[in-house]
């Protein structure tokens, strides 16, 4: 591993982990002379460090913390990060808002400490600018890579202690101009716009300069060159549960249990959660137990619908070292679970969720990357993060319980790799003939909330105040066009009315 010290924007020092200096041209930017680096040292780790934190810098967790090349590693302890928090008035996923207690999946990185391995420097030479400003070149790098499968973290255990550090912080002219090199063109109009109405300010100046940069996304980077074996061990015994909950698809669900029966890597136990709200109702699952199985079946039946409820049902009857989360109109190869191990144990990590296509959909992403989403019914996991995270029941009978339970693992430290193969085929089956819709608490409100209060908790619990303003802005003109009221004014105040309807029912939802 070589060490990169530097200080006010240059580098001061340059030596190997024995503590060997490197001769070095001080002249150089900081991303230049990484690159220089990385040419010189082809097959070693590159670690920067500012010279103000060179005491805390925990060199003995590196070997744990940087377990494959694929990755880049950086922190910093201050809640601001360089871009600080206007980036969310563009983008809405679950790598802005960064938990820095724990190890979080992020593009955002910081100059204050970080490694990358040289073979990553090597693959993006000459597609990325050398930036003077090393912040900026960081964050460029990650956001550009991360979605083509570079791993990219803020790492608090790169530090031995917590620090008080200020960060340096992007000027708006430098947030747009970031807007512009790494999102499509209209997001910097909407920043504008966002910034203007939520905080009264209109940098237009900031605006009309950003409008002359080139974006930086259609570079030619390719990092499948950059192998991957992670040193860490996640599994041990290699045993696994799968769990599902079924409502009214006996046929589906049959055929799902015959392709578990024929994987080359049995599950120990499936684990069935039937519900029928119907009081005098019982179960239609015969063939459970007219039929052989080459694995244990255990069977709830419940009255009590709901998703949430269902899968954490299941979820407390797990006993194997791994959770397959299915549902109950999957289809899959007999592969499914021998070559999702493999990816596990190739990446070193504890969740994966696999493609997850519908008939005649294609796959677009071909990459092994950092989920920005989590789905319940592709998605294995180590059973023991089990005892810290829950489906939100505040959630029940809406949308985002899948993204939300997906955010808790992640506010733990356990990030989601999305795994285009092997795949798993849902096939969306019509629902069940004794589906009951269920009676929701603002069914007879005048005025109906607007987003359903469901999606409201879920962005209260985890967007920022910036993610939470933008998407409300998207919200506006998404609806605008699918509603009768012309009138701007008068659509505004209707919809304003109905935002804060859905903000007051989430808070109900929230408290309950």
């Amino acid at each position: 591993m070589i060490i990169v010290y530097h200080h006010n924007a240059k580098i001061i020092d340059v030596i190997a982990i024995n503590g060997q200096k490197i001769k070095f041209d001080y002249k150089l930017t900081i991303a230049a002379g990484l690159h220089v680096l990385a040419l010189q040292f082809p097959n070693k780790k590159i670690l920067w460090c500012s010279s103000s934190v060179k005491k805390q810098l925990n060199l003995d967790l590196i070997p744990a913390l940087f377990h494959h090349n694929k990755m880049i590693l950086s922190y910093t302890p201050e809640d601001k990060n360089y871009l600080g928090s206007k980036v969310g008035y563009v983008e809405e996923s679950p790598f802005v808002n960064i938990n820095k207690r724990v190890s979080y999946p992020t593009w955002q990185m910081s100059s204050l400490v970080g490694i990358v391995h040289a073979s990553v420097l090597t693959a993006i030479k000459d597609k990325i600018k050398l930036d003077s400003d090393f912040e900026y070149y960081l964050n460029s790098i990650a956001k550009i890579c991360m979605p083509l499968g570079l791993l990219c973290y803020s790492e608090p255990k790169l530090l031995r202690e917590t620090i008080v550090f200020k960060e340096n912080s992007a000027s708006v002219d430098t947030l747009f101009k970031f807007v512009k090199q790494h999102y499509r063109a209209r997001w910097v109009l909407l920043l504008l716009l966002n910034i203007l109405i939520y905080e009264g300010k209109f940098p237009f100046g900031a605006f009309l300069k950003a409008v002359f940069f080139k974006n930086r996304n259609k570079n030619g980077i390719n990092l499948d060159a950059i192998t991957v074996e992670s040193s860490l061990r996640v599994v041990d015994k290699r045993t696994i549960d799968v769990i599902i909950p079924t409502i009214g698809r006996s046929n589906y669900l049959y055929d799902v249990l015959k392709d578990l029966a024929q994987q080359t890597h049995l599950p120990v136990t499936v684990i069935i959660v039937e519900q029928n709200p119907l009081p005098d109702s019982k179960s239609e699952l015969d063939y459970l137990h007219n039929e052989e199985w080459p694995f244990v079946i255990n069977h709830t039946f419940t009255h009590q619908p709901g998703a949430c409820n269902a899968r954490n049902i299941a979820l407390s009857k797990v006993e194997s070292e791994w959770v397959f989360l299915n549902d109950d109109d999957n289809r899959f190869t007999p592969d499914l679970i021998e070559k999702t191990f493999d990816n596990i144990i190739k990446y070193g990590s504890t969740v994966v969720s696999n493609s997850y296509l519908k008939k005649n959909e294609y796959n677009i992403n071909n990459f092994v990357n950092q989920a920005s989403i989590f789905g319940s019914g592709n998605s294995f996991l180590k059973s023991e993060l089990l005892e810290k995270v829950s489906f939100n029941m505040g959630l029940e009978f809406g949308y985002g319980e899948d993204s939300d339970f997906g955010l808790q693992l992640r506010n733990i430290g356990y990030d989601v790799l999305y795994f285009p193969e092997p795949s798993i085929l849902h096939l969306s089956a019509p629902m069940g003939g004794f589906r009951i819709k269920p009676k929701l608490a603002w069914d007879n409100e005048t005025i109906m909330p607007k987003p359903s209060p469901t999606i409201m908790l879920f962005r209260l619990i985890h967007n920022t105040k910036e993610q939470l303003s933008g998407y409300k802005t998207i919200l506006f003109f998404k609806y605008y066009k699918h509603q009768g009221n012309k009138n701007p004014i008068r659509y505004y105040t209707v919809f304003q009315k109905q935002w804060n309807q859905s903000i007051f029912w989430a808070n109900k939802l929230k408290n309950k």
